[in-house]
């Protein structure tokens, strides 16, 4: 979990430590005189920022780096970013199970737990049940409580990015505008004893975008991921950065109207959900006798090479297609990702029969459209990636600093 290539730090005496730990978590500036050369500031000025970082513990020294005059000489040290730390708890909830994970700084999966969790059940009982998973988590990686900085979680509706309340959601009955930052961290301090830790909730489809756009395609400045489980949710990754709409709710194209007459669970008629999602493909193998009531039973029935499951689903392929033909008219990614239960040989299929249809060539000249690289884990991925980045911004670093008497 780097930071954004793509973000700069000030310049000149307005350069704080924050800055310089930004300069060097990214890359841009890995030495003492190759940050004085980003920043304008003097070498003891640095120095003494610098000397912050290393007392919070933020910062190490590595190998020596190459003697940078043909003279010769003593070569340059290198300057890191210490992920040892402290620890990211993560979680990804779906509408019928959920995943946690802990991990590193770096976004490596130190150690995780699955298992059901329904989310109709409320969020009352399901940040409860999660606050259990966390208590155990830490230990299996061989961490304590106490180290973690801030947990993650991913939910399958819209949400309000500055109340992490969701909005609305059409598959999350009872958790409208439910505070869901105060419920989990007060489950996480309950079952740990650890204090309290901020908490930040997104999409699931934005942070698994999130999550797979920085780890398999970190150039690319235009990023879609469509999710096709139970629902269907688009996250969309521009310049680095998570699109999220004025009010949390891009992306959510499983309420476009595609002019069916089948009822959503949103309450309207004719949403592309209600006719494509996976749950939509097992309400029909499931009026034709076979046994399926979600998107994880189809994507089951998919991998045992299921031939209704596998027609049905790349019809689905194919009604997704038509709508993804205007997303990428309109956006022009570098990179399309299905992911989600049905994202297998039959239904990116259907989505490539109908998306190169119906979309212009100019849209599609250099689109790589692709299946999902991390799998069940980029929303934790992404969920990390979050805090990390909301904790190690450089406004935020210079507070956490000043809280911490460094």
């Amino acid at each position: 979990m780097t930071g954004r290539p793509g973000r700069t730090g000030r310049s000149g005496s307005q350069a704080g430590a924050g800055d310089l730990l930004e300069l060097v978590r990214n890359g841009r500036a890995v030495t003492r005189g190759a940050l004085q050369q980003a920043t304008g500031l003097s070498r003891a000025t640095v120095g003494q920022r610098l000397d912050r970082l290393f007392r919070a513990g933020w910062l190490r020294e590595g190998a020596g780096g190459p003697v940078g005059s043909p003279l010769g000489g003593r070569p340059s040290i290198t300057l890191e970013f210490d992920d040892s730390h402290a620890v990211v708890l993560a979680a990804d909830l779906d509408t019928r199970h959920a995943r946690a994970a802990v991990l590193s700084l770096t976004g490596e999966i130190l150690a995780e737990h699955a298992g059901p969790l329904v989310v109709e059940d409320g969020p009352e009982a399901v940040l409860g049940e999660l606050g259990r998973w966390f208590a155990e988590l830490p230990a299996k990686a061989g961490h304590r409580a106490a180290e973690v900085c801030g947990i993650g979680l991913a939910v399958p509706g819209p949400v309000d990015r500055e109340t992490g309340r969701v909005v609305q959601p059409p598959i999350m009955p009872g958790w409208d505008g439910y505070d869901i930052r105060s419920r989990l961290s007060r489950a996480f301090t309950e079952h740990t004893g650890a204090p309290a830790v901020p908490v930040l909730v997104d999409n699931d489809a934005d942070l698994m975008a999130y999550g797979e756009q920085r780890t398999g395609h970190p150039d690319c400045t235009a990023f879609v991921l469509v999710k096709v489980s139970t629902g269907i949710g688009a996250g969309v990754v521009v310049d680095g950065s998570i699109y999220r709409g004025v009010d949390g709710g891009a992306g959510d194209i499983g309420h476009i109207r595609v002019g069916a007459d089948a009822l959503c669970r949103c309450g309207s008629y004719g949403c592309l959900a209600a006719v494509a999602s996976g749950g939509a493909v097992a309400r029909r193998l499931a009026a034709s006798g076979v046994p399926a009531t979600s998107g994880s039973d189809v994507r089951d029935l998919l991998a045992a090479g299921h031939p209704q499951a596998a027609a049905l689903a790349r019809e689905a392929g194919r009604q997704v297609g038509d709508v993804l033909a205007t997303v990428v008219t309109l956006l022009n990614p570098g990179v399309l990702m299905i992911a989600g239960d049905l994202a297998g040989t039959p239904f990116l299929t259907g989505v490539r029969e109908l998306l190169y249809q119906r979309a212009l060539p100019r849209s599609t000249a250099h689109l790589e459209v692709v299946t999902s690289r991390l799998g069940e884990r980029a929303g934790l991925i992404g969920a990390g990636a979050l805090v990390v980045e909301h904790l190690y911004a450089p406004e935020r670093v210079e507070e956490r600093l000043v809280a911490m008497g460094v």
